[in-house]
């Protein structure tokens, strides 16, 4: 998988927080919240395997990429996100675990990566903060870039009815959906899709 070094914000930038002074309490936050532990079960689910090429839409500090790679350290793994902010922050966490992560800037409107050249794409908590044509085009990209046997691993706050049909709208195939919460009271859907 190319990367891309990261040269400028991307279009639409929105840093993790939505303001980027409180980026330093995001990771704090995320563990407070339970984040972690919803980030073990999307995978669980994607059951990543050695040499894999897997993306991390909208990875943020880099929680959900950097669990990838330890989870199995044998695929490649890249985030993409549009705060390079954040990826510094991302950066430095892999290095000080040691772990081999690229971290690329970029849309998730408009992934840098070639057709069919990815295996999962994963993204957690993201989806709520892009606008409707956002959206619709990030889920496009996301099917766009995954091999014809990849899959989709989406999970975002709320009820899963209306991220489940985006995701078939962009053309995967209809896949498993469980509902949870985060500090016990806060909705949290985790949709499986296939291409």
């Amino acid at each position: 998988m190319t990367t891309h070094e990261p040269t400028q914000r991307a279009h639409g930038h929105r840093s993790a927080t939505g303001v980027g002074w409180m980026l330093p309490l995001y990771d704090p936050l995320t563990l407070v919240l339970g984040i972690p532990g919803v980030h073990r079960r999307v995978l669980e689910r994607a059951a990543v395997r050695p040499g894999e090429d897997v993306l991390d839409i909208g990875c943020g500090t880099g929680g959900l990429t950097l669990l990838a790679k330890q989870t199995e350290p044998a695929a490649r793994v890249v985030g993409l996100d549009s705060d390079a902010v954040a990826l510094a922050r991302a950066r430095a966490k892999a290095r000080s675990r040691g772990l081999d992560v690229a971290f690329d800037v970029g849309s998730s409107a408009s992934l840098p990566y070639p057709d069919g050249s990815l295996d999962r794409v994963l993204s957690a908590f993201m989806v709520h903060h892009l606008a409707g044509d956002e959206r619709a085009s990030t889920l496009s990209e996301a099917r766009r870039v995954l091999r014809p046997d990849g899959s989709l691993h989406v999970v975002d706050f709320g009820r899963g009815a209306d991220l489940s049909r985006m995701i078939q709208d962009a053309g995967f195939s209809a896949g498993r959906t469980s509902q949870g919460t985060v500090l016990g009271a806060v909705p949290v859907t985790i949709v499986d899709a296939h291409v």
